[in-house]
């Protein structure tokens, strides 16, 4: 099974326990690969929780919205096919749309309604996918 990422830019940095505590229950449950973005603090944030996860079994991709550099920093990375036919302008919300079209979970850092990762939290709803709002404060009261 697999899973994607998508959240605020601005987030707040003590939730960096509860995003590496869904993962290892995301772990617990099957999925093994995982697909975030490189765009913002919460994707950073993802990056870096990764570090700190026991189980070495599972795959961190980092799903590329552009073209790969020379320079680039990261492990794992992914280049969605066709993507490179895409307008720039229109690369991110192609790539964030494979990324939730390849996923069976989406963890979300979402607290307002509008903006791009609030976008892709909705088309994740729509799209029947397991969404986990890690900011909700329902979801909070239950860890």
């Amino acid at each position: 099974m697999r899973c994607c990422f998508f959240g605020h830019r601005d987030i707040e940095e003590n939730i960096e326990p509860l995003l590496i505590k869904t993962i290892e229950q995301l772990i617990e449950l099957g999925v093994t690969d995982f697909y975030v973005g490189n765009q913002g603090t919460f994707d950073n944030m993802v990056y870096r929780a990764f570090d700190k996860i026991e189980n070495k079994n599972v795959r961190l991709s980092v799903v590329l919205a552009y073209l790969p550099k020379a320079d680039n920093a990261y492990k794992n990375t992914i280049y969605p096919e066709g993507l490179e036919n895409a307008p720039l302008r229109f690369a991110i919300f192609y790539r964030n749309k494979w990324m939730i079209e390849n996923s069976d979970y989406v963890v979300a850092y979402i607290k307002r309604n509008f903006g791009g990762a609030s976008k892709f939290y909705e088309m994740a709803k729509r799209k029947g996918k397991n969404v986990i709002n890690i900011a909700c404060d329902k979801y909070l009261k239950g860890m």
